[in-house]
């Protein structure tokens, strides 16, 4: 049940490594899809692809979630440029931020950038995420915030967005959006749900009357570290991923 992505057909010669990455990050784009978290042809979820290369695969610009596959992903330098032939293009927005992260974090190996409704309206207010919620509360400690200087476009944003980063694994780009980073595909995107869940709670709590129970800084801290620690474990999150794509799955049918 736990089984790896169920790879297409290798239609070209690219190592067993790159094409299995290929396989899994075109699902990371599909449940991003069928979650309902896309923002039409915009945003970007990036890979790290493995080896001595600074190379990553991002999504061709111009098609939705659901029409990007292992083959047609595009392989890219951190300069932004294709390093592969391809019929389609890159979107410039990306560049600044992914190869920002991709270029000086060497814990992070893959990156999405999202601005859900719930996400673009806690990161709008001035004390962004409150961690007074089940999910607010695993954030404590764990995110950069990053104040919005247009979009994020020129090269010279990306200093200051690592810095606004640290150590962190969550970047919220203050009235904008966010971007998450783990070493894995399938840290990544539980990361991401983690972060969609917190906003969509407090979203919804903040419209809502009554005055908030707030947590003290120790529960929140311990809930951070626990989450912490197991999304460092690798079967944890491989098994949310899994569980995700079968529920997708039996939804959708098979993606190839």
């Amino acid at each position: 049940m736990n089984a790896p992505v169920t790879p297409m057909p290798k239609p070209r010669p690219v190592s067993e490594a790159e094409w299995a990455l290929r396989c899994e990050l075109a699902e990371f784009y599909h449940l991003v899809d069928w979650f309902g978290w896309t923002e039409t042809i915009f945003n970007h979820i990036s890979a790290r692809l493995p080896g001595p290369s600074e190379h990553y695969l991002v999504n061709p610009f111009g098609l939705n979630y659901d029409e990007v596959t292992p083959e047609n992903l595009l392989k890219v330098g951190l300069d932004g440029r294709k390093v592969e032939p391809s019929d389609y293009d890159a979107n410039p927005a990306g560049f600044a931020l992914h190869s920002a992260i991709h270029g000086a974090r060497e814990d992070i190996h893959c990156v999405v950038h999202t601005h859900t409704t719930p996400i673009s309206a806690v990161v709008q207010k001035k004390r962004g995420f409150t961690h007074d919620d089940f999910y607010g509360a695993q954030l404590f400690g764990r995110i950069g915030y990053h104040t919005f200087e247009g979009i994020t476009l020129f090269a010279d944003e990306k200093e200051r967005m690592l810095a606004s980063l640290g150590d962190k694994h969550i970047l919220v780009l203050r009235n904008h959006g966010i971007a998450v980073g783990e070493s894995t595909v399938a840290k990544t995107f539980f990361l991401l749900w983690t972060v969609q869940r917190a906003a969509e709670i407090q979203s919804l709590a903040d419209s809502m009357g009554g005055e908030d129970t707030v947590l003290p800084d120790a529960v929140r801290a311990r809930c951070a570290d626990l989450t912490a620690m197991l999304i460092r474990e690798d079967d944890f999150a491989q098994k949310f991923f899994h569980a995700m794509l079968r529920k997708m799955h039996a939804e959708r049918g098979p993606s190839w």
